[in-house]
């Protein structure tokens, strides 16, 4: 066989979560979905799908809900190449979408790179430093944020089929992640959108940047 020169990744967007703190009583955003409350006048998930497109993956992929919800964030990515995959259960929490994520890739990939729809700061160039520190021999590569460790994260193929085999829970895979590399990640991208507080943080922090 060929050994090939690069990685093959798959990046994939996770945004099929019910989003309840940002839909919370008394929240502007109740009817809207999270993904699609706008930032800096975009879409939060325009700004996370952005950023993963900048990169050389061959296959990219969102986990979205069923329904309505569903079709509208697909119009959001309109145009960004993204293949579609619904999580018939997001109330089991954040692990269902990772493993609806993994039965919807196609054979041959040598990993896939995980990031969350809501988590908008995170740039090109964090992606590109995960895929850059992610080699044949490397299970997981995952960012740390100052003290914090979160998404994204690179999972490698050998790790999918027990990532299938986990009980589905609020926490991800992160079981399977005790032996991942770590690289350091800006401390100012660690921004999960998930109450309007957070929103207008995210705001602050763009103006800031400009």
């Amino acid at each position: 066989m060929t050994k090939r020169s690069r990685p093959v990744l798959a990046g994939i967007l996770l945004a099929a979560g019910q989003g309840k703190r940002m839909g919370q009583a008394a929240s502007p955003f109740q009817a809207v979905p999270k993904p699609l409350v706008l930032l800096a006048g975009k879409p939060l998930i325009r700004w996370a799908a952005e950023a993963l497109t900048d990169t050389a993956d061959p296959f990219r992929l969102t986990v979205i809900p069923a329904g309505e919800a569903g079709r509208q964030i697909q119009a959001a990515l309109e145009g960004l190449g993204f293949a579609y995959a619904i999580n018939p259960t997001p109330e089991l929490g954040l692990l269902s979408s990772f493993q609806a994520a993994v039965r919807a890739l196609p054979e041959g990939l040598d990993g896939a790179v995980f990031s969350l729809a809501d988590m908008p700061l995170i740039s090109t160039a964090t992606h590109r430093a995960l895929r850059a520190a992610w080699k044949p021999g490397v299970q997981a590569v995952q960012c740390r944020f100052g003290e914090v460790s979160a998404p994204p994260l690179v999972v490698g193929a050998e790790l999918f089929a027990p990532l299938l085999a986990l009980d589905a829970a609020d926490h991800g895979p992160r079981k399977l992640l005790q032996g991942a590399v770590t690289i350091t990640c800006p401390p100012g991208e660690l921004l999960d959108v998930d109450t309007p507080q957070a929103l207008v943080q995210a705001e602050t922090w763009l103006t800031l940047q400009r």
